[in-house]
C-alpha cells in the first residue's frame, strides 16, 4: 500500500513537471536527441529545399552533382537515469532537499522521453547500486519511477559514483542518453567517467545548496554531522577563518570537479536547491543545440 500523501506528490510532480514539458522543455529535448534513433537507408539526388547538412560529400565528389543521405527510423531511444540517494542528498536549506529537486528533474527528463516515444529506466545507488528500473515507455512506468525516487528507503549512506557507471555499462547493452543526478562527493571515478562517457550520451547534473559554500557567522559554538559517515564535530561557527577555510574546501572541490568534465568532455548541468531547476536545464539544451549546428 502506498500512503496518500506520497501518491498526492507523485500526483503533484506529475502536474507539474509534464507542464513544464509540455510549455517549455520537450522542444529542446526533441531538438537535440532526434536523429539520435536514426540509421542510414540509402541516398537520392539532392532537391531543392534538402538540408544541406545531410549531402552526402563522398558520393557528391564521385557523381558531380549533389546528394543526400536518407534516414530511416530506428529503435527508440534509451533515457536512463542514475539518481543519487546518499545520505548528502537528504540535505536542503533553502525549502527543497536535494533528493526532491532530483525527483522533479528525473520525472522532466522520463515525461520527456515518453513524449518523444522514448524509454526511461531509473538506477538508484548510494556506496552501491541499489535498484534497477530497467527502460520502459508507459505512463504508468514513470510514475512508478517517480513514487520509488520518493520513497524508496537507502540501505547506504555513502556514495560510490564508479559503482553506478559500472553498472549502467553492464545493463545498459547499447547507446543510451544516461543522466548522472548527484552532488557527486566521492572520488575516484575519473576512469569509470570517461569509459562510460565513450559507450553512452553522459550527462552530469550537479545538485548544490547554497549552505554548503557560504556557512553563515553564527555566534555559538554548533555540533554539525556528516550525513555520508555519521561522524560528528563541534565547529566554532563564530570563526571567519574557519567558516573561509571551510568555503574554500568547497569551491576547490567544485572546481576539481568541472576540470574533470572538462577532461572528459562533458557539459555538466549545475542545478541549486535555491533556484528554479528547469532553466539550467533549459540552457544546456539550447547551448548544445547550438554546437550541433555548428
Amino acid at each position: 500500500m502506498i500512503a496518500p500523501e506520497i501518491l498526492a506528490q507523485v500526483r503533484r510532480i506529475e502536474i507539474i513537471t509534464n507542464k513544464l514539458v509540455s510549455e517549455t522543455f520537450a522542444g529542446e529535448y526533441l531538438s537535440v536527441f532526434k536523429g539520435r534513433g536514426m540509421e542510414f537507408s540509402e541516398v537520392r539526388e539532392y532537391v531543392p529545399g534538402d538540408d544541406v547538412r545531410s549531402i552526402d560529400w563522398n558520393v557528391t565528389a564521385r557523381a558531380g552533382r549533389p546528394f543526400v543521405k536518407i534516414h530511416s527510423e530506428e529503435r527508440e531511444l534509451v533515457v536512463a537515469i542514475a539518481c543519487d540517494l546518499s545520505g548528502s542528498q537528504f540535505f536542503g536549506s533553502r525549502g527543497h532537499l536535494k533528493k526532491e529537486i532530483a525527483a522533479e528533474i528525473a520525472a522532466v527528463l522520463a515525461f520527456s522521453a515518453l513524449r518523444n516515444n522514448d524509454k526511461a529506466g531509473l538506477l538508484l545507488f548510494t556506496n552501491a547500486v541499489e535498484e534497477y528500473i530497467p527502460p520502459r515507455k508507459a505512463r504508468s512506468h514513470v510514475l512508478h519511477l517517480i513514487r520509488d525516487l520518493l520513497v524508496f528507503n537507502p540501505h547506504g549512506r555513502g556514495t560510490d559514483i564508479k559503482a553506478v557507471l559500472d553498472a549502467a555499462m553492464r545493463v545498459l547493452r547499447r547507446r543510451s542518453i544516461l543522466f548522472l543526478i548527484s552532488d557527486f562527493r566521492d572520488e575516484g571515478f575519473e576512469k569509470a567517467l570517461k569509459l562510460c562517457s565513450l559507450r553512452h550520451d553522459l550527462i552530469p547534473v550537479v545538485i548544490t545548496d547554497p549552505l554548503e559554500l557560504n556557512v553563515p557567522e553564527l555566534p555559538a559554538t554548533i555540533e554539525v554531522t556528516d550525513p555520508e559517515t555519521g561522524r560528528r564535530a563541534l565547529v566554532d561557527a563564530r570563526s571567519r577563518a574557519l567558516l573561509a577555510a571551510h568555503s574554500l574546501r568547497e569551491r576547490r572541490r567544485l572546481d576539481t570537479l568541472q576540470d574533470l568534465f572538462e577532461r572528459t568532455g562533458l557539459d555538466p548541468i549545475r542545478v541549486s536547491t535555491d533556484r528554479p531547476y528547469i532553466d539550467p536545464l533549459i540552457q544546456f539544451f539550447r547551448t548544445r543545440i547550438m554546437k550541433l549546428r555548428r
